[in-house]
């Protein structure tokens, strides 16, 4: 036995054996040259938690958070996240490329299309197909995933909250966010072991 043991590599989230580089890539190539628009994150849900296995329901949502409260889009940020997650920085470098390299080909290639053909009402009703499309993808998705999230009382009123004031109100988006996410920092704060939602567990309760 040597004097001075390299600590080797930590194994991935799932526990399965160390997943390669091109993998990854491969896996988020084709959903970067597969997935439209919000339907984007069913794509993922698909691929990394019901085929690959590589995170389960709670760990997709955290990552989901964090991707949502970085700049950016959050199909490129959860590649980044993930990939570092199974193989560190050399793994979201691979899923950065293969998330964002088929989106840029075909963005310019759609694009030069689009600029010669953008009087023609079939591009507008594909167009309006493919958005339909992703706002079912995205329904599916939340409402297969978005329980998790909506389990206590004081979280349905974040929600609501959100929704008034950015649907019905009009209210900046930024604004918002400076705003309801302090608040919901402070809700949901360490407090030494004590859940935030155990109030509304007891309510439940009574």
């Amino acid at each position: 036995m040597s004097a001075i043991e390299t600590p080797s590599p930590a194994p991935p989230a799932s526990g399965a054996t160390r997943v390669p580089i091109w993998e990854i890539f491969v896996t988020f190539l084709v959903i970067g040259a597969t997935s439209f628009g919000g339907g984007v994150v069913a794509y993922l849900r698909n691929a990394l938690v019901l085929t690959k296995g590589w995170l389960d329901d709670e760990q997709f949502l955290v990552a989901l958070e964090i991707s949502q409260a970085l700049p950016g889009l959050n199909a490129t940020n959860m590649s980044v996240i993930v990939g570092d997650r199974l193989r560190g920085p050399v793994g979201a470098i691979a899923g950065f490329l293969g998330m964002t390299l088929p989106g840029g080909l075909l963005v310019f290639a759609l694009g030069v299309f689009y600029a010669s053909n953008h009087g023609n009402p079939a591009m507008h009703a594909v167009l309006a197909g493919i958005g339909a499309a992703a706002v079912g993808l995205l329904t599916a998705v939340t409402l297969q995933i978005g329980h998790k999230q909506l389990e206590h009382v004081t979280e349905i009123a974040l929600v609501v909250l959100t929704v008034v004031l950015v649907s019905f109100l009009h209210v900046s988006l930024v604004l918002v966010l400076i705003t309801v996410l302090p608040l919901a920092l402070f809700i949901y704060r360490p407090r030494h072991g004590i859940d935030p939602d155990a109030g509304d567990e007891a309510g439940d309760e009574a």
